[in-house]
């Protein structure tokens, strides 16, 4: 089942399972559902709550998300994905620190390739892992996004901390 959600940078598609959540894309995201079924659009509490977190994200209102996500992926991808819900609100890190984190720096690429595949966009922040210089590298929804969302937590993290 899934709902859009209004955002900032565009219309997000949330997805939901019985118990989780399971997708978050934005239009024309590099390795979406290539359709959103209009028969498979619905609502549900677990779609609601996603939504007000969304929301209240892009309000700056709320840094951490607390929701139920099952991301499909292999093994080693759900290990990239458990490492980047580790990564500070507002801050940013290195493919190959993450590399390093889960294991093996020789798994930079495929640290990549893993980050590229995240289903939940936003809620599981692969936005927040950028080059090893600090450039902006790869992002499913477009860079112009990635550089907005980090763009935003940092003007908001600003914020609390004055």
């Amino acid at each position: 089942m899934w709902t859009e959600v209004p955002s900032p940078i565009g219309p997000l598609r949330l997805i939901a399972g019985p118990d989780a959540i399971t997708g978050v894309f934005m239009m024309k995201h590099k390795y979406g559902p290539d359709a959103f079924p209009p028969e498979e659009r619905g609502e549900s509490a677990l779609l609601d709550e996603g939504a007000r977190q969304l929301s209240a994200y892009f309000e700056g209102s709320l840094r951490n998300f607390d929701l139920p996500l099952a991301p499909e992926g292999s093994d080693f991808q759900r290990q990239v994905w458990d490492e980047l819900v580790k990564i500070p609100y507002g801050e940013t890190i290195s493919y190959l620190t993450v590399a390093k984190r889960i294991g093996d720096a020789r798994h930079v690429r495929a640290v990549g390739t893993a980050n590229g595949r995240n289903p939940i966009s936003i809620i599981i922040p692969c936005h927040r892992v950028v080059g090893s210089d600090g450039s902006l590298v790869g992002y499913g929804g477009g860079l112009d996004r990635k550089r907005w969302l980090l763009d935003h937590e940092t003007r908001v993290a600003g914020i609390l901390l004055s």
